[in-house]
């Protein structure tokens, strides 16, 4: 046999192994992407509050500098005394005056009282109440794969896209950017 032959022969025998212990190693070391069947993102509901206010008026019973009507009974008596006094005469007289006074007083003292009554006064207060605001905020994504013939879920915080790589059997779920595959140009 020709020397260079045995050379050759030898040569694609060592290139064969070598070639065969590298697939024989990625095919032990398993996939290096899960492929990704489903992702749900997860939200929660965030309440932010705030004060929501308006103006309203109130009507009050105005002040009074005599809240018991005195004045207006003093002068309805006064009145009332004048005008008994011009009716009979005598002893007549002197009750019908008597009379006139204690009525006129208490009318007095009523006239006064739905006077003040009347008198109000209008006040703006500012009324506020508390109210929610509510949004959706995203907290992560449930994400379902399949990794070889297995099919697992797992919570990720971004959103994996088409697929997450493996490194040793297991899933790779930090955000860390992937390469871009390479390109032979």
């Amino acid at each position: 046999m020709n020397k260079s032959l045995i050379t050759g022969l030898i040569a694609g025998a060592i290139v064969a192994t070598a070639g065969g212990a590298v697939a024989g190693y990625k095919m032990l070391s398993g996939p290096e992407y899960a492929q990704v069947v489903d992702v749900k993102a997860v939200t929660k509901t965030v309440k932010t509050p705030r004060q929501e206010c308006h103006d309203e008026q109130v009507v009050q019973k105005a002040p009074t500098r005599d809240p018991h009507q005195v004045t207006g009974s003093v002068l309805g008596a006064v009145v009332g005394g004048v005008i008994g006094h011009q009716i009979g005469d005598g002893k007549g007289r002197k009750i019908a005056t008597v009379a006139g006074a204690a009525a006129g007083g208490y009318a007095g003292n009523r006239v006064q009282k739905r006077m003040q009554d009347k008198n109000t006064i209008t006040t703006t207060h500012a009324v506020c109440t508390t109210v929610y605001d509510s949004h959706e905020e995203n907290i992560g994504y449930d994400v379902s794969y399949r990794l070889g013939d297995e099919q697992g879920k797992v919570r990720m915080d971004h959103h994996p896209g088409e697929r997450i790589p493996v490194e040793d059997g297991k899933l790779v779920t930090d955000a860390r950017p992937q390469s871009a595959p390479k390109t032979e140009g």
